[in-house]
């Protein structure tokens, strides 16, 4: 039985774009490439259809992250090379490292709850032991200029010594610099730990996670990481979804091309 093949309208219509998206697709190698009739007519197959759809369904999402975005990419590249077990493989890969990612957001969002919940005390304790600048850096692995960044965005006010005009990072605020750093390498934005941070310092240490992942309608733009668990959790279903979808076209391609 011959192979059914499509034009490129035919393509276009299965998946809702505009023909000339073909092409730039075709342009762009995120589907294979594709031979023509002698009068030259392009002709496609159910192959080029299937990562035609791929491609868009992975790039239906945004991908935070140099690691997923990728991962993304590898998907696709594995389709058009015809090998669906290798973008199996990467689909596998992508929800491996999106589950990370939210564990690490999770895990950083519960030690912000317990350091929150501790601050009053830790407040109140002794205040003997200070910090320059390049201590704290030092100690936190951070430069000079992003300790600066913080203070300057409003994460944190550290005080001055009267005598010099030096910052005097005590315990206090040596805590609170921990917790800016550990927010910001699991993901957050200035933006969302300032939300955060304008509420804790008002007194209310309540729903501090909703807070993070919650942008103000005042905002007027959002990022990725300004509601960052959000767009991870909706990017697990993401990634289940792609992962279901090759799945298929692999069970397909076996009904179609029994060995």
């Amino acid at each position: 039985m011959s192979q059914k093949t499509y034009r490129t309208s035919d393509l276009a219509r299965a998946v809702g774009i505009h023909p000339n998206t073909v092409m730039r697709y075709i342009d762009w190698g995120l589907i294979p490439p594709v031979e023509r009739t002698p009068a030259g007519y392009r002709i496609y197959t159910q192959r080029h259809l299937d990562c035609l759809r791929l491609a868009r369904l992975v790039y239906s999402s945004y991908y935070p992250g140099k690691a997923l975005r990728a991962s993304a990419t590898g998907m696709i590249e594995s389709a058009v090379a015809d090998d669906w077990s290798g973008a199996v493989d990467q689909a596998c890969q992508h929800l491996a490292t999106v589950e990370t990612e939210i564990e690490r957001a999770e895990s950083t969002v519960k030690l912000l709850e317990n350091w929150a919940n501790r601050s009053g005390e830790q407040q109140r304790s002794d205040h003997s032991r200070s910090y320059t600048i390049g201590q704290a850096c030092e100690i936190l692995d951070v430069t000079h200029d992003v300790l600066r960044n913080w203070e300057r965005n409003g994460l944190i006010r550290i005080p001055r010594n009267p005598a010099n005009g030096y910052r005097c990072i005590g315990e206090t605020e040596l805590e609170r610099l921990r917790i800016i750093r550990l927010l910001s390498h699991a993901g957050y934005s200035m933006m969302a730990m300032l939300r955060m941070f304008i509420q804790f310092d008002r007194g209310d240490t309540r729903n501090l996670r909703q807070v993070l992942d919650t942008p103000d309608p005042g905002e007027d733009v959002y990022m990725a990481a300004d509601r960052w668990l959000t767009v991870l959790y909706a990017q697990k279903d993401h990634s289940i979804q792609i992962l279901n979808f090759i799945k298929e076209i692999i069970q397909q391609n076996q009904m179609h091309n029994p060995e």
